[in-house]
């Protein structure tokens, strides 16, 4: 597609694409193209203009070459991207505001009076009808007092007040419902399934692809801890899958052969082969939506109280109204007070808050399930981390395998491969990547893989019995035997690295030894949290004593445990929340996920088990340590933000009910200013938190 420079400067180019527009799919086609380059910071794309600009790093003639090659027509572009775009969405809003704008003033310019009035009258009838309604329902809400303003308005002849009055109103509601629905989608799409990998079943084979790779009817298997990837019924096996995602059920429910399961469910307990009925781009983005909308974890405990207080308010701002008009008999003065209530600006400017927080926490690769758990952030303190994949980084490396059993350590790590590949976790991925780079390729090795929670894997191999995993799981509950002559090399095992155990048939068969390396930023961010007031800083991991002590003094936390299971986390959270304490739980794997239930916010690490990033209600990218410090700020400027926000509307709304009682300010301008000012700090609502936007 042909494109003409507009304009630019280093690192940053705009051009103009040969055509008068795009349309929404065109933009959004485009989008997908340029985002996909690595050397493509962010790129802008303007339908209405046909423009894109781009910001770049690298070599100015890449970026030339990467535009000149775009051809939509060979653009492959997943239907989850056009489902999750909010451009139409955006302009619908844009054009529905400045239509109201336009007309609101023009028939000002063009229209003569009776018919305006006659607008004017038509147009309150909704709202009169809408404050109507809560009478009928026996509650008093803000509509209420909408309606009396218009209705009293109307009743003297001030036709311009009404009519400005209605037009400040729908003003706000438009940029209300545009920001919700905007900050829901931007959520939604941070939360869509991002699923890369699934295993494919002839019933006799199973082959990892490509997601994008499956069609209708092809069968996919799903072990426990994995996230379902499709819509589909369940031909083979038994499993309880947690639907909380999808139905809000918060107990996972059996599924057999001939029930149906959904994509983003999660299996908590057993194996599914499930026959594929709808592949990506099936509504589950709108099923994700819909869970984001009706869901009350947006709501955190301060903004539902103020909106609580909002409703409370409305009888006395009604009591008040009546009151002046008795002492008065200005029926003016009156109509000043119901110009002016708490209730507009609470309900506007404490949910956009909200929403506008956990879109901006997106913009740091933050995924936040709702707004308490933001307000739980802040007020939490005490966080207990787990060491593998959080503390340490999420890429750990086999260091060596040291065979006991007298074979080759090659064909030992292809065993172990072959079985830890089915299950996520970052020390099992560290296995399956140290073969694949020495070339160990294999078929399918064992028979049916059982994993047991926080311990390992237990299966058959070639006839042996195979099992893998922690000390506690190889030598206390399977008591596996360690082979004659070789316990001075088990002696002699390097206490630098963890240790990851292979037996079969009941005897020691290889010790893994993994490389896991602390992260370099994990003492700076734990000082960095302990500075904006946590107090307590716990490390809990499966691992063995010598690995916890030496990890937890170079890292600086306060207590650790070592060789705990899943039930020990989730019992060490539940004492210190009876105790009165607020408690973040941060981890990856399976054997964390009681632990994130458990706890007030449970933060997930996004590279980590499908299982844990599900149940968590905070998921943070697995590169950087210091998203958790930004959580941390950004959770704490939100409820700095509200607080501020609730004594501007106490004191300001205050104001203006004074000066109407006094006759200083007419209806009209106490229209004028009540709704602009919550506007203004609706819109104030949507800015950023944080000042500076850091690196990702």
């Amino acid at each position: 597609m042909k494109a003409v420079i507009k304009h630019e400067i280093s690192g940053r180019i705009r051009v103009h694409f040969k055509r008068s527009r795009f349309s929404f799919r065109e933009a959004d086609t485009l989008q997908y193209y340029l985002q996909s380059f690595p050397c493509i910071k962010k790129a802008e794309v303007y339908e209405r203009t046909a423009d894109a600009v781009v910001f770049f790093s690298g070599n100015r003639d890449e970026i030339i070459k990467i535009l000149g090659d775009y051809d939509p027509e060979r653009c492959d572009v997943p239907e989850s991207f056009y489902e999750s775009s909010s451009r139409e969405l955006n302009a619908t809003y844009f054009e529905r505001i400045v239509v109201s704008i336009v007309w609101h003033y023009g028939k000002r310019l063009f229209l003569p009076m009776p018919v305006r009035i006659v607008l004017t009258c038509l147009n309150a009838v909704r709202y009169l009808w809408r404050g109507l309604k809560t009478v009928r329902s026996k509650k008093l809400k803000v509509e209420l007092l909408d309606a009396a303003a218009i209705g009293a308005s109307i009743l003297v002849k001030d036709y311009a007040t009404a009519s400005s009055v209605m037009f400040l109103l729908g003003i706000g509601d438009t940029l209300e419902d545009w920001t919700h629905k905007k900050c829901t989608s931007d959520l939604a799409r941070q939360m869509s399934l991002n699923i890369r990998r699934v295993w494919r079943t002839d019933g006799k084979n199973e082959v990892q692809v490509d997601a994008d790779q499956i069609e209708t009817g092809d069968f996919v298997v799903v072990r426990m801890g994995n996230i379902i990837p499709f819509d589909g019924v369940v031909k083979k096996g038994d499993a309880l899958i947690n639907q909380a995602s999808m139905t809000g059920e918060a107990i996972p429910v059996r599924k057999a052969e001939g029930g149906s399961v959904f994509a983003g469910t999660v299996v908590e307990e057993g194996e599914i082969t499930i026959r594929v009925t709808a592949v990506s781009g099936s509504g589950k983005y709108d099923k994700i939506v819909r869970m984001i909308e009706e869901s009350e974890k947006l709501k955190s405990a301060l903004e539902s109280r103020a909106e609580g207080l909002a409703d409370r308010l409305v009888p006395y701002t009604l009591a008040g109204a009546a009151l002046t008009l008795l002492l008065s008999r200005n029926i003016m003065k009156a109509v000043s007070v119901l110009m002016v209530d708490f209730s507009c600006a609470l309900k506007l400017a404490m949910p956009l808050s909200v929403l506008s927080a956990i879109r901006e926490a997106g913009d740091y690769g933050i995924t936040v399930k709702g707004g308490k758990f933001l307000e739980a952030v802040s007020e939490a303190d005490v966080l207990v981390f787990d060491k593998t994949g959080t503390l340490t980084k999420a890429e750990p490396t086999v260091k060596d395998v040291i065979s006991f059993n007298g074979e080759d350590k090659e064909e030992l790590l292809r065993e172990a491969a072959c079985l830890e590949e089915h299950f996520p976790h970052s020390i099992a991925n560290a296995v399956v990547k140290a073969a694949l780079d020495k070339g160990l390729t294999h078929e399918e090795l064992h028979t049916k893989v059982e994993y047991v929670v926080a311990h390992g894997i237990s299966s058959s191999i070639n006839g042996s019995r195979a099992l893998i995993g922690s000390w506690h799981f190889i030598f206390e509950d399977e008591d596996v035997s360690i082979p004659e002559g070789k316990k001075e090399l088990f002696d002699a095992l390097p206490d630098e690295y963890s240790h990851l155990y292979y037996a079969k048939d009941g005897m020691l068969a290889a010790v893994i030894l993994i490389e896991d390396p602390i992260r370099e930023d994990a003492r700076r961010v734990i000082r960095s949290l302990r500075e904006r007031g946590i107090r307590h800083i716990v490390m809990m991991t499966g691992d063995s004593e010598r690995t916890a002590k030496r990890i937890a003094s170079e890292v600086g936390v306060d207590e650790y445990y070592a060789e705990v299971l899943p039930e020990d986390k989730a019992g060490f959270v539940e004492e210190r929340k009876k105790t009165g304490s607020k408690v973040i739980m941060i981890g990856d794997g399976i054997n964390d996920s009681p632990a994130l239930s458990a706890a007030d916010a449970g933060i997930a690490v996004d590279d980590g088990a499908e299982i844990a990033r599900q149940i968590a209600d905070i998921t943070i990218g697995a590169e950087d340590l210091s998203r958790i410090v930004i959580l941390k700020d950004l959770s704490d400027s939100l409820m700095k933000r509200i607080r501020s926000h609730y004594r501007t509307i106490v004191w300001f709304n205050s104001g203006l009910i004074l000066f109407g009682l006094l006759g200083i300010l007419p209806p009209s301008l106490s229209a004028l200013l009540h709704n602009a000012s919550t506007i203004a700090l609706g819109l104030k609502s949507t800015t950023k938190l944080l000042e500076r936007k850091q690196d990702r």
